[in-house]
């Protein structure tokens, strides 16, 4: 099997699920249990195959775009957040809303809202054509430009040069951002930045905790899906900070033999939608290759906690139901030495 008997694994804490999705797959689940008639879905909920796959088997159908919703029934907004279009359309057709969308993405489509009546030019960090993007931009289209990477920066135009602010996409890594951020910044000196910091905590966790464990890998393993930004970029990471090789699985069917030769020590993560069961799976399948010893390796403890949406509280208080998640026992996310 290419295994190898006395195989170490360095398990990365954190990993998987950040508070964002965890409130947007319960608010499925919760939909699901209290409403009495079909729950829709716009846009995966969260970018994982597998959490989608269970929320369709009980009962939730996901559709593109609202207009594909029976007029006057239930859609959830996905975690990566709407433009103010897509709440129009479904305003027009009468339907009720659940907007799942993650409170950290909530902070930086009000941030784009106050800059535009500002009247400054936005430059977006991100990714052209992810959700979150997309929803962000929409705020404000006439103020936004999106910058993909550092190599956009030279055909930016903005109508002022002291009124540029930059705003990013909330899953990108630190690195990635303020490299292109810095040559934006040789190009407009007066560049502001954002009020607060927008790359969400767990993005930043995860991408920490693997560049501590990439040096003494010889192999990271990834759990994710392909269209899961922070998964992606957590295997690029890996690459970067010193891992002999990486690779991202949505499942551990995805797995190689080939990558197991001569492998002493495999390195283990998961994207910030990534259910922990998965992750699991993938420590059972490398105990069989002979990876038993696992070996957690921490580098920050999370805690915080985001409400449920306002509109599923209400409903589920109408009913005489609670949010039944298990607190947490502090009030943020905070790194440890």
């Amino acid at each position: 099997m290419g295994g190898v008997s006395t195989g170490t694994v360095l398990l990365a804490e954190p990993r998987g699920y950040c508070a964002g999705v965890d409130r947007a797959v319960v608010a499925v689940e919760r939909a699901l249990e209290h409403y009495d008639e079909t729950v829709y879905v716009r846009h995966e909920i969260v970018h994982n195959k597998f959490v989608v796959d269970r929320l369709k088997e009980k009962g939730a159908v996901f559709v593109e775009e609202v207009d594909e919703v029976p007029e006057g029934s239930l859609v959830i907004f996905s975690a990566h957040g709407i433009s103010p279009k897509v709440r129009e359309m479904a305003e027009e057709r009468n339907l009720r809303t659940i907007d799942a969308t993650c409170p950290l993405v909530t902070k930086v489509h009000k941030e784009a809202v106050r800059f535009a009546r500002q009247d400054y030019d936005i430059l977006l960090v991100g990714h052209t054509g992810h959700e979150e993007v997309e929803g962000t931009a929409g705020e404000a289209p006439e103020h936004v430009q999106i910058v993909n990477s550092p190599d956009d920066v030279d055909q930016v135009t903005v109508r002022d040069p002291e009124k540029v602010v930059w705003l990013s996409q909330t899953t990108l890594s630190v690195d990635e951002t303020m490299e292109t951020v810095d040559k934006l910044r040789e190009r407009f000196p007066t560049l502001q930045a954002p009020p607060s910091d927008d790359i969400c905590y767990a993005t930043q966790n995860r991408q920490v905790a693997i560049k501590k464990i990439a040096p003494d890998a010889d192999l990271v393993l990834v759990v994710g899906s392909p269209n899961s930004s922070n998964s992606v970029r957590l295997m690029e990471v890996a690459k970067e900070a010193g891992a002999k090789a990486s690779h991202r699985i949505d499942s551990v069917s995805e797995l190689r033999d080939e990558w197991f030769e001569g492998v002493g020590t495999v390195g283990v993560t998961s994207g910030a939608s990534v259910p922990d069961v998965l992750v699991q799976q993938l420590l059972g399948v490398l105990a069989e290759r002979g990876y038993g010893d696992v070996q957690p390796v921490r580098t920050a403890t999370e805690d915080l906690m985001f409400s449920l949406p306002r509109e599923l509280r209400q409903e589920m208080k109408s009913r005489g139901a609670t949010d039944r998640r298990s607190k947490p026992t502090g009030d943020g996310a905070t790194a440890e030495s």
